[in-house]
């Protein structure tokens, strides 16, 4: 299933995926009537276990003219950081064989004004919200988690460990497992709401990342963050990105994401959202299979932002089809054949 897009004219391209997205809603009812497709990721409850990625959805306004967030299993927002910031130099996005290159720099206009215009109009669409966070010092990500904590409308907090410690001579926090334990106790200091951690795949061994992250309060676990890379334009001989790196997402990290799930599905207890490259429905069965609880659909979005509700419908019919509860399906490729539940 894809989205119908004509071949010119905005005007006629949104109607037609309005068109297409009363007809998934419609879809997605009707398979609410037949199966449970809520879970409980962390104490996060969830309507739907298909959510849309940090960067990817914005604040959800554009998507919103297409379809209610309240759609979603949750948004996962825009990194919100203490101060606005500005974002890297462009240019800051390029298309690579599968895939996409994006070196935003956490472009997003400060907490203030995210809590002020924002988070409001998620929070009257009926949107389940998880504030994706950042900060350049350990002390930083504790201000901005007591800033938001106890705000109406908000139901978990993503942590994004990718972003550099200042302190640390702008090695990401992520890297480090002594790093990202001191972020996260700090955080769980300063909240009871359901804390997700976003692990980078940039390190040598992700399930010691994972387990520190368990031990110092995260109730669930997000990969991947995007891999590292880059691009040359050979005419210029100069790197396409501004940044001279850039976050490599779409289809192409998909196997690297898949193999890091099933990896820290067996390191750690707690449930993980599967992200990286999911492309379809298919996509996202797999990251179940592997061990996810529930997914993130990202950069898919762009190219069909219809995305989201096609692999919702799609993960349904596939449950539908086989007979498999939610909650059965999720690590089952790792039971031994002949073990796998049918109920």
């Amino acid at each position: 299933m894809s989205a119908n897009i004509p071949p010119a004219g905005a005007d006629h391209w949104t109607e037609c995926l309005s068109g297409d997205a009363r007809r998934l809603e419609a879809e997605l009812a009707s398979l609410r009537a037949q199966i449970d497709l809520c879970c409980n990721l962390g104490g996060l409850q969830l309507g739907s276990p298909v959510l849309v990625a940090s960067g990817t959805y914005g604040f959800g306004r554009e998507y919103g003219a297409l379809y209610s967030p309240a759609l979603l299993g949750a948004v996962c927002t825009k990194c919100v950081t203490l101060e606005p910031r500005a974002g890297n130099v462009p240019p800051r996005v390029t298309e690579t064989p599968a895939g996409m290159l994006n070196s935003i720099g956490l472009e997003n206009p400060g907490v203030d004004v995210f809590l002020r215009e924002e988070l409001p109009w998620l929070r009257d669409q009926g949107a389940r919200v998880v504030v994706n966070i950042a900060g350049h010092t350990v002390a930083e990500y504790g201000r901005l988690t007591a800033r938001l904590d106890g705000t109406p409308g908000i139901a978990g907090l993503e942590v994004n460990v990718s972003c550099p410690n200042v302190d640390r001579g702008g090695m990401a926090f992520g890297v480090s497992a002594k790093s990202t334990e001191a972020v996260m106790r700090v955080i769980r200091k300063e909240t009871s709401l359901p804390l997700i951690c976003k692990l980078t795949p940039n390190v040598t061994d992700v399930t010691e990342i994972a387990r520190a992250a368990e031990e110092s309060g995260a109730d669930v676990l997000s990969l991947i963050n995007t891999l590292l890379g880059m691009a040359i334009d050979i005419e210029t001989r100069r790197p396409v990105i501004g940044n001279t790196f850039g976050g490599l997402s779409g289809p192409a990290v998909k196997p690297v994401a898949l193999r890091m799930v099933w990896q820290v599905r067996q390191a750690v207890k707690l449930p993980l959202l599967g992200l990286g490259g999911i492309a379809c429905a298919e996509d996202a069965v797999e990251f179940i299979l592997a061990g996810a609880s529930a997914v993130a659909v990202g950069s898919g979005t762009f190219s069909n932002p219809l995305l989201p509700l096609e692999v919702t419908v799609g993960l349904g019919g596939y449950l539908k089809r086989t007979g498999l509860r939610l909650a059965d399906a999720v690590g089952l490729a790792h039971r031994p054949q002949g073990k796998e539940a049918t109920t």
